[in-house]
Order: structure tokens, then C-alpha cells, then sequence
């Protein structure tokens, strides 16, 4: 059955399936949680009933398959613009000279990778208090894409995560509470940092610069944002652009730890 020589493969194919095994879950860990997630998935299926079809030898369907994969690429590239931004962000900040960055891109292949060295408990400890006093404050967390562009626009601080600490930051007389405060490998790295704000239409008027900022770092690239509102106190937790919904402050620390470590 010569359609069946497909089954006979080399050392060369299996990198090849590799390969394409990390550039999906890399693709997939960038729009999981989005509402990008669904058209992810209905073109993988495509792809892979467009590939069937050419195994066996059914040109018609095929090539009709084909002709429509080809051209919604531009489609493609349009919708998926922010999720390709971050990818070759994610890519181009891979610091092969720092050994824990980069494994931290292939962590999903060991099982100690679960823990995380960030004081989330800590985070959290500080924000709840910020929400008892109506402190505002923006809090951005490093995860793989590197946040030297904006870090540079704040001053420099090198301080190990603690509750007083960020208590004392976001502090309404202190003269670091403006912008926001970037945590890089449980450190406070820069503080009164200046974040893109989002253009999206469809964030609540009842947010405001603080939220947009928010919504905006972690639009163009995979970091995590907190944010309590000088308003109301509420502690909001935005990543891939996109307002997460928890039911406590529990739940929330064991979100972010997960975050974390994906």
C-alpha cells in the first residue's frame, strides 16, 4: 500500500515533528486564554484535514483546502498581529547567555519547574492592604519577554519582594507611587515606569489609566499586571490583554503561581 510510506521515517523527521511540537505550544501558550484561542484551534484542524486530504490523493478537496489556507494569510497575520508581536518579542529577548532564562522557555519539560521564585503571597499581601486604604497601584511581573524597553523609562531600583516594601512605593506622598513598579526573579527592578496604553474600545468606562496601562503591557508582551484602583480599592488582574476573573484572593495567588510557571 504505497499511501502508507509515509510511516517510514528518519532521525531527520522526528526533529522535524519536534520542531514543530515547541513552535505550536509556543503558539498556543501566546493565545490560550484569549478569545484567539478558538481561531487557533479551527486552524489547526484545517491544516490538518488539508494534510489528510493530500495523503490521500483526493486533489479536488485538497486543492480547494489549499488555495483557502494561502490566501487568508494576510487574514491571518491581521488578526493575530498582538500574538505575533509577542512571539518574536518572546524570541528575539531569549537570552541564551543566562542559563535560567532559557530553560525557563522549555520548563514544561521538567517537573520541578512548578515552583516559582516570585513572593506572590507577599504581591498580594501588599495589594490587599492597598485595597483596605484605596491606594492605587500598577504592579507588572516579568515572565519570559524582557521589559528593558520600559524599565528604562522609570528610575532603577534593585530590592528583594516584600509586603512594606511595595506598601511604602504606592504610598500617596511617596514620589515613587506614580507609574508603575516592574518585578523581575522577586525583585523590584524599577519603579515610576511609564506603560504603553491600550487603544481598545471595549474596556469599561469605569477604568482608567491605570487599568489601560495594564491592558497594554501585557497586550505587547507576556507579562502579568496587578492593579488596585485609587477609586475603589478593587484589585484587578490583567494578562494577554484581557481582565482575569477570580473568586478570592486565594484563588488569585495560585492563578498568578500557575502563570508563573507555564
Amino acid at each position: 500500500m504505497d499511501f502508507l510510506n509515509f510511516l517510514e521515517f528518519n532521525v531527520t523527521d522526528l526533529l522535524d515533528i519536534f520542531l514543530v511540537a515547541v513552535l505550536l505550544y509556543y503558539v498556543y501558550k501566546l493565545v490560550r486564554g484569549s478569545a484567539a484561542i478558538n481561531i487557533f484551534i479551527g486552524i489547526v484542524i484545517i491544516w490538518g484535514f488539508w494534510k489528510l486530504t493530500e495523503l490521500l490523493g483526493m486533489e479536488m478537496i485538497s486543492s480547494l483546502v489549499g488555495a483557502f489556507m494561502q490566501v487568508g494569510l494576510i487574514a491571518l497575520i491581521i488578526v493575530f498581529q498582538q500574538e505575533i508581536r509577542k512571539f518574536l518579542l518572546m524570541v528575539g529577548s531569549t537570552n541564551f547567555s543566562n542559563r535560567k532564562k532559557f530553560l525557563k522557555h522549555f520548563k514544561f519539560l521538567k517537573e520541578d519547574s512548578l515552583n516559582t521564585s516570585t513572593d506572590v503571597d507577599a504581591i498580594i499581601s501588599a495589594c490587599k492592604k492597598m485595597n483596605t486604604t484605596k491606594t492605587g497601584a500598577l504592579i507588572v511581573i516579568e515572565r519570559n519577554t524582557s521589559l528593558d524597553f520600559i524599565k528604562s523609562s522609570g528610575d532603577k531600583m534593585y530590592a528583594e519582594v516584600n509586603k512594606p516594601i511595595l506598601e511604602s512605593i504606592f504610598y500617596k506622598n511617596s514620589p515613587l507611587h506614580d507609574g508603575a513598579a516592574v518585578i523581575e526573579d522577586n525583585h523590584i527592578v524599577a519603579t515610576r515606569v511609564i506603560l504603553p496604553v491600550s487603544n481598545k474600545r471595549n474596556i469599561p468606562l469605569r477604568f482608567g489609566l491605570r487599568h489601560r496601562a495594564a491592558v497594554g503591557i501585557t497586550e505587547k508582551t507576556d507579562a502579568l499586571a496587578l492593579v488596585v484602583s485609587e477609586e475603589t480599592g478593587n484589585i484587578s488582574y490583567i494578562k494577554n490583554g484581557e481582565f482575569t476573573d477570580y473568586a478570592d484572593l486565594n484563588e488569585l495567588i495560585e492563578i498568578i503561581k500557575n502563570d508563573l510557571v507555564d
